[in-house]
């Protein structure tokens, strides 16, 4: 690559940073060439030549802020060797990400999941895509652990991986909105109980009354 290919490279990614600062606030669907040129201090012209289209931005976003999720998130708890360390790691690295101060308005992702849920187009299959990524990788800790013998050999794996990510995003709401103080105390207790309930049987469920 040439020189100045590297250097416009380079422009791209730290506008996309940036970007990504700007739609934890504003969300993905608010993130306009305009907005971002006001937020950067670079000018529309240039913006357009990197991306072309308010559409071709946001969806340059989205993979940014799946980048630096990835960076932040997955790839630490994969350092991890066994699969019950990873579970732990993926969650702590998870409550950190959406806390972060870079992300003044929480996790981009989630926002967009959020806007975007009912719309459908390329940046809702995107986003699909990367939650059922996300969700398999924590199912795949999952399954790890129960073939170490760290968690039950009946595990409901993608169960545990929905109940994982409840924990995460009741975590989210609780920090961001709420402005709870032991968001991250009652996550943790929310993460531990999940993990206990998975290293037990699990109890028959309750017979019903006679006549409901």
């Amino acid at each position: 690559m040439s020189e100045r290919g590297s250097k416009g490279e380079s422009t791209r990614a730290a506008i996309l940073r940036a970007a990504v600062a700007v739609a934890s606030i504003e969300g993905v669907t608010g993130l306009t060439i305009g907005r971002l040129a006001a937020s950067t201090g670079l000018s529309k012209s240039g913006l357009f030549a990197h991306f072309g289209s308010k559409e071709a931005l946001q969806k340059a976003v989205l993979e940014q802020a799946a980048l630096e999720f990835r960076r932040a998130v997955i790839v630490p708890a994969l350092r991890e060797s066994s699969g019950l360390a990873r579970l732990q790691a993926l969650f702590e690295h998870w409550l950190a990400w959406a806390a972060s101060d870079a992300l003044a308005g929480g996790c981009p992702l989630l926002g967009a999941s959020i806007e975007l849920d009912d719309k459908p187009g390329d940046l809702r299959d995107y986003l699909v895509t990367r939650q059922r990524a996300w969700l398999d990788c924590i199912a795949g800790a999952a399954e790890r652990a129960v073939r170490e013998g760290d968690l039950r050999a009946d595990l409901d794996t993608q169960q545990f991986a929905f109940e994982f990510h409840g924990a995460a995003l009741a975590f989210h709401s609780a920090h961001r909105l709420l402005d709870d103080t032991r968001a991250r105390a009652r996550a943790k207790t929310a993460f531990q109980r999940l993990v206990a309930s998975a290293r037990l049987r699990e109890a028959a469920p309750l017979p019903y009354a006679r006549g409901d």
